[in-house]
């Protein structure tokens, strides 16, 4: 077998990678089965299909190149699966009927395993009039809840985790209840959210200018376009969301805009894509093709890389034939155009390998050189591709050779795209990449700047028993083989030492070789200011990005995973400190305070009565105790078990207003109800919506989806110092933000999908 270079990157391929049969005994028996199972599957379509494999297997073996996820658990397997990560979804109609179609092929995508993006745009504002119907329209951001409920479903009946991401333009007349929508964590779960800024826009903010809010050529409000620029950048700071999409940028330099309009990205912002686009990615690992690494005159193979990525662009260009799609209007819109995207990783161990500072001018300088070569090798081998096999079918020379981003390209690739085609229309993406670096031996992830040097995991053991291993990043460890225990140089730097415009400057040199998008992270230290964080945005608008992800740790997002600056090893978690012991329950005095709400749930015959009584300490109110009755009999057993299980929780004291979140997150895979003009996803979610509104009134909480206002008795722990939220996969506390999406370095779980 293979020698995989830490433990993790076995278990990775155990858990993700390894074809299994029904139960659970493996077929792979070792990774090169899993590269013999890929490269046949893939060379299947060729006339000679024998070459090719041979060709494809060696490839992918010492993880040279990397399919995405998808295509490595997939292909071969012969299951009904699609080797597509992700897909944008059809233009939503403004109209019930069309409404629900669309929610109904999200449904059967998400169902397949892809991740989804969608404009909500196209969605009439809350309080328009609605024809024929006297009533007001509820707007997009109801419909969003109807979806993210739709995602849970899906979820809860075993299908692989959702993903999912809406986008707003930045003229929509509820563009301002969209930014806020998740600042409520109990609403959107499954959603990543991101803001279509548009040129005009973006010249209105630096002008101090008015901005009109419009839907259907009809102005709805007038605002101030500054104003509304710092309410996203304000949501974006306390929240980490929205994202920032410069929508006319990408369309612009879109090879395609001659006959496509974009208006949503795939759920990592990556794939800018069309109406049932979709994303089928791979990745360069440029860290094993440093050639004398930490020697003097190391270098990227240069040769090496290009023959690989013209292998590569052969393969992906196969997955649009092999693989299956969750839509015809996707299979047609795939084949039609032929999109890959080829990116890379381990860009920041390789610039480690060959003695550049990520972040520095010269990293920079350096990156745009390979990403050209990448773009530039990529290209000619689509061309080769299309002289062979033909070029892509929507293919018109003059609109294609027009595009902005052509006009960048050598002119002797513009001339062989003329003479000759090209096989696929766009090539090139950085995807994020955590798992499927971890499973390359922890090569630092896509474009980003390595995130620890090392760190401590706990590994489950099958006797139930937890032991410790270090993980450390590629390029270390070969620092660490080849030069001992010398100290590491100074051009050694990670993500918790970096600049945020030095990681501005790195996504920007990367972009200009790059058709489609990049998901990058830009991290920013807690207590930067909110004036130098809105720079940050200014500066990747300025320096030509299609877009901007940010993440600050605070106390509303959770922290990261931290690295002492004194080691290179992140602080260890003590498990003991997973319990905290607090006092005894507070004691209930004779008489409390208390109200009594009633909710009707439109699928039962009886109201539901909630009752909750507060404690007073200080002149504070706090809630103590919750009743639930009703006179349906079917729901007495739960009702009995949430009262008590709800007051256990209130009796112990500080912030409980958590039991909020969680009651609010839980849905009914038979459907929710629509409360008050506002989609509900359950019972127990509208229980606790009435329990969030008394802590509301009583003054216990700031407001809905917002925080403790003020608590006497609560014990404050404050674990965000020295730990990252726990992974909803595994449970450690491991999670990070890398390339637009919260990430477990433990298992490899991505919220991304």
């Amino acid at each position: 077998m293979t020698h995989f270079d830490a433990s993790i990157a076995e278990q990775i391929w155990d858990m993700k990678y390894r074809f299994k049969d029904g139960d659970g005994s493996p077929i792979d028996g070792t990774v090169e089965d899993s590269w013999h199972r890929i490269a046949g599957a893939l060379a299947s379509v060729e006339s000679l299909p024998e070459k090719w494999e041979k060709a494809f297997f060696e490839a992918l073996s010492d993880f040279k190149f990397l399919p995405a996820g998808r295509i490595t658990a997939g292909a071969g397997t012969e299951r009904s699966v699609t080797l597509f990560n992700c897909f944008v979804m059809g233009t939503i109609p403004d109209s019930m009927g069309g409404i629900f179609d669309m929610l109904k092929e999200a449904a059967l995508t998400m169902q397949q395993g892809g991740g989804i993006g969608y404009d909500f745009s196209t969605i009439r504002p809350s309080g328009a009039k609605v024809k024929g119907v006297a009533a007001d329209a509820s707007g997009p951001l109801s419909f969003m809840d109807v979806w993210d409920s739709m995602c849970r479903t899906i979820m809860s009946a075993g299908s692989r985790r959702g993903a999912m991401m809406a986008t707003m333009r930045c003229d929509h007349p509820d563009i301002a209840k969209f930014i806020i929508a998740k600042r409520d964590p109990a609403r959107l779960r499954m959603f990543n959210v991101s803001v279509l800024v548009t040129d005009e826009f973006m010249d209105a903010v630096k002008a101090n200018g008015p901005w009109d809010l419009i839907f259907e050529g009809e102005v709805y409000q007038t605002v101030n376009a500054l104003e509304l620029w710092d309410q996203i950048m304000s949501s974006t700071f306390e929240f980490a969301e929205p994202g920032v999409i410069f929508i006319d940028r990408i369309n612009k330099a879109n090879n395609l805009n001659y006959c496509e309009t974009i208006s949503a990205t795939n759920p990592c912002g990556e794939q800018p894509l069309p109406p049932y686009g979709a994303c089928l990615l791979g990745s360069i690992n440029l860290a094993r093709l440093v050639s004398k690494p930490f020697e003097k005159g190391a270098s990227l193979d240069e040769i090496g890389m290009d023959n690989l990525v013209k292998i590569a662009v052969r393969m992906m260009d196969n997955v649009v034939d092999v693989s299956r799609f969750p839509l015809e209007a996707q299979a047609r819109e795939a084949k039609q155009k032929r999109r890959i995207g080829l990116g890379v990783t381990g860009l920041a161990d390789a610039l480690l390998m060959v003695g550049l500072r990520y972040g520095s001018e010269e990293a920079a300088l350096k990156t745009e050189q390979w990403m050209h070569q990448i773009a530039r090798a990529a290209y000619l081998a689509s061309v080769d591709l299309a002289k062979e096999k033909g070029a892509f079918p929507l293919f018109d020379p003059q609109g294609y050779l027009s595009s902005g981003a052509m006009q960048e390209m050598d002119t002797d690739v513009r001339n062989a795209i003329e003479k000759h085609g090209i096989r696929n229309a766009l090539l090139t993406s950085v995807a994020p990449t955590g798992t499927i670096s971890l499973y390359a031996g922890n090569v630092s992830s896509g474009i980003e700047p390595v995130f620890a040097y090392a760190y401590t995991r706990k590994v489950l053991q099958k006797d139930g028993s937890r032991t410790e291993e270090e993980v450390v990043d590629y390029a270390v460890q070969m620092w660490r083989d080849k030069m001992g225990e010398a100290e590491l140089p100074d051009h050694f730097v990670n993500a918790q030492t970096l600049a945020p415009l030095d990681h501005v400057r790195m996504q920007a040199a990367a972009q200009k070789w790059v058709d489609s998008s990049i998901s990058k992270t830009i991290n920013c230290p807690e207590d930067i200011s909110f004036e130098a964080f809105k720079d940050v945005y200014m500066a990747a608008w300025d320096q030509g990005c299609k877009g901007c992800t940010t993440y600050r740790p605070n106390a509303v997002t959770g922290s990261v995973l931290s690295v002492l600056e004194t080691s290179e090893k992140a602080p260890e978690v003590d498990s003991g400190a997973d319990v905290v012991y607090i006092s005894e329950p507070l004691n209930r005095p004779e008489a409390l305070e208390g109200q009594t709400y009633k909710v009707k749930w439109p699928d039962s015959e009886h109201a539901i009565y909630i009752t909750v009584n507060d404690l007073v300490l200080n002149g504070h109110r706090r809630p103590f105790e919750v009743f639930i009755n009703s006179k349906n009999m079917e729901h007495f057993a739960w009702t009995v078990a949430l009262t008590r299980m709800i007051s256990a929780v209130f009796r112990r004291g500080g912030d409980v207003s958590f039991v909020v979140e969680e009651l609010k997150a839980v849905f009914d895979p038979r459907g929710g109800a629509w409360l008050e003009g506002k989609y509900i996803p359950s019972i127990l979610a509208a229980i606790g919506g009435v329990i969030e509104e008394h802590m509301v009134n009583t003054g216990f909480i700031l407001g809905k989806g917002m925080g403790l206002k003020t608590d006497p008795k609560a014990e404050v722990v404050n674990l965000s110092q020295s730990r990252s939220m726990s992974c909803s996969s595994c449970g450690q506390f491991e999670m990070r933000m890398a390339e637009g999406c919260m990430t477990c370095a433990n298992c490899g779980y991505s919220k991304c999908g």
